[in-house]
């Protein structure tokens, strides 16, 4: 770091180093647990879904970026070649993993806005707007919490394959 410079004042994205790395994913959990959690609050039936969803996006991202710095990583969106293919598509895609994470948060606040109303009408007397973008980005939902057990998955093999290397090297 550069003399003067203050890294605590720094985009996290824009950083570059692990602490942004770190702090990017951070945010971006808070924010997703905060408004999974509020969903929870909002429709009791749905809550134990919710709570799963939250579960698995911390789970899941902690476990894959904690894997990643082990094996010495520059970045928790490198997938090497002996890795997942789906997790090598999705984040070697930056069009295909906006396309994801904005139709996953798309799902989740037109859910949110639901419980307010349905929006303006899309098709007069049929579908509200808030409703019409629900059913649109339930599908990249879906597909991002599968992927988020892909990466839970894969991760927890990687600690495995560490933690067996380490132990064959004290034998």
């Amino acid at each position: 770091m550069a003399e003067g410079e203050n890294i605590f004042l720094f985009v996290p994205n824009v950083i570059g180093t692990r602490f942004g790395a770190l702090l990017d994913m951070l945010t971006d959990r808070c924010a997703a647990m905060g408004l999974l959690l509020n969903l929870a609050l909002l429709y009791p039936p749905a809550a134990p879904l919710f709570l799963l969803v939250t579960a698995l996006d911390v789970a899941s991202h902690w476990l894959h970026l904690h894997s990643a710095a082990l094996q010495g990583g520059q970045s928790h969106k490198s997938i090497g070649a002996d890795g997942n293919r789906f997790l090598r598509l999705y984040y070697g895609s930056r069009p295909l993993l906006f396309l994801l994470c904005a139709g996953n948060e798309g799902f989740y606040c037109s859910l949110y806005l639901l419980r307010f109303g349905e929006g303006p009408a899309v098709l007069p007397g049929r579908l509200g707007l808030l409703r019409g973008g629900l059913w649109l980005c339930a599908p990249a939902a879906a597909l991002k919490a599968a992927l988020n057990l892909l990466q839970l998955l894969a991760a927890a093999r990687r600690l495995a394959a560490l933690d067996a290397a380490e132990r064959a090297k004290r034998r």
